[in-house]
């Protein structure tokens, strides 16, 4: 950079503290536009890479989840759902060789779950959980194991055994910092002894925290807490990815002679496969880096239509000023610099800004979400370059037109 530029520099940094309400204006339109860029960016990659994750876990290449009714996964059937029990499981695993695993499943939402009188040092506490019933086979079927403690066994769930394991937000909300394991808490009104502690999830496709559940033997849940047989879905995995589909249709089958359906009933259950949750995905993946950047995008652009017009506004009232330095020797080009200087200088500001914004506010979002690490630099290098490029093309306009004022003009 020469001295003549320095100079201009200089002199359009002054420009902006002696117009600081202009400035202002000017820099708030960028740095919206890429706060909203940057926290847009670095949460979609973010929850990219968390739904991907969720869905290996859930919903590998080989599973087959079948839910009751039409209702969710971890909530209650829906009215007029069939009664599906262990029976139905243990007959589709029956007749297809090709399943190699399975684990049915029975839940409550929202259940009281108390630590019990007497258990540790500290007084009683309770909170509110999801207390989810399964088989020995759920540490493999569903790839979730324990990080402390040991995972019941099948000699548990023949037992109907009073013993659980509590996700991190449970115990943690239960016990403090004082160790769970040994323990003893009440679902409902019915005994557990805590033999271990579910390795950490975090929030599922749906937004619900994971590690905010007890996990307790089926038959435990079924006899001695809800007093029902049945269950509210089932997860199997198959041996031959390649055959998940036709895997599929033999399970639909089974199920709806089982269940008595002639051709013209619809399904009592439905089934959902590993296909369509990647379909699902892809989906997502459309609305987090297509649909909500175009909307950021357009913020910058809105932002820059407004830099434009203030900066035209201010060509009008520093005529005099624009003519007094052509008089004494500016050149056409330094003056179309120096307001390009300006504008662009104002928008990187405000770009700068705005990412700080846009990174704290992602920051605090990925840690309610449990998304773990949102930095991104291509995040930060997106938001910067569009700063500048608002800012340039921001200022192209007014800076032509303050170049091709005449002097002569421009002084009276």
């Amino acid at each position: 950079m020469n001295r003549k530029t320095a100079r201009l520099a200089v002199h359009s940094f002054k420009a902006l503290t002696r117009f600081r309400l202009r400035s202002a204006f000017l820099m708030l339109g960028s740095l919206v536009g890429v706060a909203a860029l940057t926290f847009v960016l670095s949460v979609g990659e973010a929850g990219e890479r968390k739904i991907l994750s969720t869905v290996r876990q859930l919903f590998g290449g080989s599973s087959i989840l079948v839910i009751t009714g039409g209702g969710r996964l971890l909530g209650g059937p829906r009215a007029g759902a069939a009664r599906m029990t262990l029976a139905d499981g243990e007959a589709v695993v029956g007749e297809l060789p090709e399943i190699e695993a399975w684990d049915p499943q029975q839940g409550l939402s929202g259940e009281p779950v108390r630590r019990a009188e007497g258990s540790g040092t500290g007084s009683a506490a309770s909170t509110t959980a999801r207390v989810l019933g399964m088989s020995e086979r759920s540490e493999r079927v569903w790839d979730r194991s324990v990080s402390r403690g040991e995972y019941f066994d099948a000699a548990a769930v023949a037992g109907s055994a009073r013993v659980a394991l509590l996700g991190e937000t449970v115990a943690r909300r239960l016990f403090g910092d004082e160790d769970p394991l040994g323990a003893e808490v009440l679902v409902g009104s019915v005994r557990f002894r805590v033999v271990g502690l579910l390795e950490p999830f975090g929030t599922d496709l749906h937004g619900i925290d994971r590690d905010d559940e007890v996990v307790v033997p089926i038959s435990t849940l079924q006899r001695r807490v809800l007093n029902v047989d049945t269950i509210q879905s089932f997860k199997l995995l198959v041996r031959e990815p390649s055959r998940i589909d036709a895997t599929a249709r033999e399970v639909k089958r089974i199920l709806r002679e089982r269940h008595a359906l002639s051709s013209g009933q619809p399904d009592d259950f439905t089934i959902i496969t590993a296909v369509e949750v990647q379909s699902m995905v892809r989906k997502v993946e459309r609305v987090l880096f297509l649909y909500l950047p175009l909307v950021a995008g357009v913020i910058l652009l809105v932002a820059s239509a407004v830099a434009a017009s203030l900066m035209l506004s201010s060509v009008s009232t520093r005529v005099g000023e624009i003519g007094l330095r052509r008089a004494v020797g500016a050149r056409p080009a330094d003056i179309h610099l120096q307001f390009l200087l300006e504008t662009a200088a104002t928008s990187l500001g405000g770009g700068a800004l705005g990412l700080v914004v846009g990174c704290v506010a992602a920051e605090v979002v990925a840690r309610r979400m449990a998304l773990g690490d949102v930095f991104s630099w291509q995040a930060i290098f997106l938001s910067l370059g569009a700063a500048a490029l608002t800012g340039l093309l921001a200022g192209v306009l007014p800076a032509r037109r303050a170049a091709r004022l005449d002097p002569a003009e421009a002084l009276r």
